[in-house]
């Protein structure tokens, strides 16, 4: 699929895919401010931040976005715990080769005492504090929650130690609110929300993913409105109807992605003759 993009359509790489570069993921308003408090607040004072949304609505895409412009500060280590399920001695062993400190898996003291001496030192020689990004953190344990935040604490609770941005779904929430985690949940500084999204917003994503890949009119207007009013607010499943377009494009090797291709795609035989609102409107709804 890949040789037929550049020939066909002049795209560096597939616009609807997830493992899009960074460069072509938006950033909103909302995540530029969100980030700006990450630069101007964890990174200089430590503490929790969080990102909650539903499943699909970008809560990921934002982590990546903000990994890369935390990851351009001066002086700021940046480290992202790929097995948030983790027990406490796997989450050991991998805060410990995150951040370079060898691990004792019979002796979780040692760890915990090194992890915190290797912030502190670097926070005395840069002042900025080290920096943790969870996905998917509806996974963590409550007993690795409490740890983390033991962890982040010192000098009797008055200092933070290490910057933490936890992001994950609804169960997140549910999580944070139990009475163990209220001492962490109290300590969140910066919040976002991530809704559903509307029309106009799927709009400028999906323009901006077809710029950054290398044609901005890959579809039509009428196409991008289409499916746009009819994602449900979903970037998720906006793209994946994207990406299944182009992939039927491709095959039949069309100019351009059109209503016309989207009637031959999601179009059921008995709705083939109806208006093209019309049967938008239904393949929005099986999607």
């Amino acid at each position: 699929m890949k040789p037929n993009l550049k020939t066909l359509y002049g795209l560096k790489y597939n616009p609807f895919s997830q493992d899009v570069p960074t460069e072509a993921l938006l950033v909103t308003p909302k995540l530029e401010d969100f980030g700006w408090r990450l630069e101007h607040g964890l990174a200089q004072d430590g503490g929790f931040a969080m990102i909650t949304g539903d499943p699909g609505c970008g809560k990921s895409s934002a982590m990546r976005l903000l990994e890369g412009r935390l990851q351009r500060m001066r002086d700021v280590v940046v480290g992202a715990l790929e097995h948030p399920g983790s027990k406490m001695p796997d989450f050991y062993r991998e805060m410990g080769d995150l951040f370079g400190v060898p691990m004792r898996p019979n002796n979780r003291w040692a760890g915990f005492r090194a992890l915190r001496e290797k912030w502190i030192a670097h926070i005395e020689s840069t002042l900025m504090r080290p920096l943790l990004l969870v996905d998917e953190a509806q996974e963590i344990s409550l007993a690795v929650l409490e740890e983390l935040r033991i962890l982040t604490q010192t000098r009797f609770d008055s200092r933070c130690i290490l910057g933490v941005v936890l992001a994950g779904d609804k169960r997140l929430l549910h999580r944070l609110s139990d009475e163990e985690c209220l001492p962490l949940f109290s300590r969140i500084r910066a919040r976002l929300v991530i809704g559903t999204a509307a029309p106009e917003d799927l709009r400028a994503c999906l323009r901006h993913r077809m710029t950054a890949a290398g044609n901005a009119k890959l579809m039509t207007a009428e196409l991008v409105d289409t499916l746009c009013e009819h994602a449900l607010g979903n970037p998720r499943a906006l793209l994946q109807m994207a990406d299944e377009l182009l992939a039927a494009a491709i095959r039949t090797e069309r100019d351009v992605l059109d209503e016309k291709l989207y009637l031959e795609v999601f179009a059921t035989p008995a709705a083939a003759a109806e208006s093209p609102r019309r049967v938008a409107a239904a393949g929005g709804r099986r999607r």
